[in-house]
């Protein structure tokens, strides 16, 4: 729903052409609801739909031709599931030697290879969730962090596979699973336990590196987050807000010194900074130079400044008319952001276009579709209705 599509998406930004081959019906993700409702259209963007039977023998001879001019192939299947369909790596790699075929899984090979895994289960037996949450309470982050990362990881990997193509000629076999993202992104705790012999406390309850790093109460009942991580920010920030006794506190003027007598410091923080606005607050903030933040939720970042002035936001058109501004890939390569070239296709809105580079002609496709071997462009049902 979301690990497999990010492949796609990062590699189609980029420019590849990106086919989705989805079921009769078009893929499920297009109509979750709730926390899923915003899966299709944010991952989905500058591909082409082919819509295929692929459990007859003509919806997967089809497939199997498309197979056999491309460079990558990407899966998002459970262990076992394309091997019964004839579409394993073995069977590919004999069709196309050159092929890049990408796995994403729960779990790499081990004792788990064989498990359903979720983002939600990764983030729990990775450690994610236990450093989230307050003690006790284990809680998983506020997005599909683990989809996406390993999502990444494949991509990252299919790029370097095309690479050494470039010099072997051959293509091969790469992996990423959640599990092992999950792994990686906590990587720093396990570190943190190795190098400290302590083991990392949940991020609510943690021992913070710095003395001022926290959320702070503003005006009218808003937040905002305030860092000073170095000694030379110290000295901006007490500086900034009048603060000559501490500027002058040589107790203070180390990191470690100002860490022990954090609980000294916040207090007098808290209520200096309740005098102020969150907008007159940052703005004295970023004017010294010193890392902030305000609370936002997800949806305010659709009126965000910077990202509506540098292309950080892409607006497309879904496939029921609605119009969205969703975010673009978080890269700039020769100063260029990534955009849109393909609005989130229909259910097989490329299917005759695809089936026709094939070969096949327009009564061929017609009869396809008629014994629903194939599917082209079907009318919203908002549309139809009226």
């Amino acid at each position: 729903m979301v690990m497999g599509p990010t492949v796609g998406l990062i590699l189609a930004d980029l420019g590849a052409e990106v086919i989705k081959v989805e079921p009769i019906g078009g893929d499920k993700t297009r109509r979750l609801g709730g926390s899923g409702a915003g899966y299709f259209p944010m991952y989905n963007r500058n591909k082409k739909s082919v819509a295929l039977d692929l459990k007859s023998d003509e919806g997967r001879d089809i497939a199997l031709r498309l197979v056999d001019s491309a460079d990558i192939f990407v899966e998002n299947f459970r262990p076992g599931a394309l091997d019964a369909l004839g579409f394993g790596y073995d069977a590919l790699s004999k069709r196309n030697p050159g092929l890049v075929y990408c796995s994403e899984k729960g779990f790499l090979d081990g004792p788990y290879a064989h498990r359903t895994a979720l983002d939600e289960v990764a983030q729990m037996m990775g450690g994610l969730a236990y450093m989230t949450g307050p003690p006790g309470r284990p809680l998983r982050a506020g997005a599909s962090v683990i989809d996406v990362g390993g999502g990444m990881f494949g991509a990252i990997a299919i790029l370097s596979a095309l690479h050494q193509r470039s010099m072997s000629g051959t293509g091969q076999y790469v992996s990423s699973a959640l599990f092992e993202t999950t792994a990686f992104f906590v990587g720093q705790h396990i570190a943190q336990k190795a190098v400290t012999g302590v083991a990392a406390a949940p991020m609510p309850a943690r021992v913070s590196a710095w003395a001022v790093y926290d959320v702070f109460d503003v005006k009218n009942d808003q937040k905002v987050f305030v860092g000073v991580v170095s000694d030379s920010q110290w000295a901006a920030f007490c500086a900034a807000f009048d603060l000559e006794d501490w500027a002058e506190d040589p107790d203070l003027a180390t990191n470690t010194g100002r860490v022990a007598r954090r609980e000294y410091i916040l207090p007098r923080l808290r209520d200096l900074f309740c005098e102020y606005s969150s907008d007159t607050l940052m703005a004295k903030l970023e004017l010294c130079g010193l890392p902030f933040a305000p609370i936002s939720r997800p949806q305010d970042l659709c009126d965000d400044p910077h990202l509506n002035a540098n292309g950080g936001l892409i607006e497309m058109t879904l496939a029921d008319g609605k119009t969205a501004k969703l975010p673009s890939l978080p890269i700039s390569m020769a100063g260029v952001r990534h955009g849109l070239y393909a609005n989130p296709p229909r259910i097989g809105e490329h299917t005759s276009e695809i089936l026709a580079s094939l070969d096949f002609s327009a009564r061929m496709i017609e009869d396809l579709c008629d014994r629903q071997i194939a599917q082209v462009d079907t009318v919203p049902p908002d549309k139809a209705d009226g």
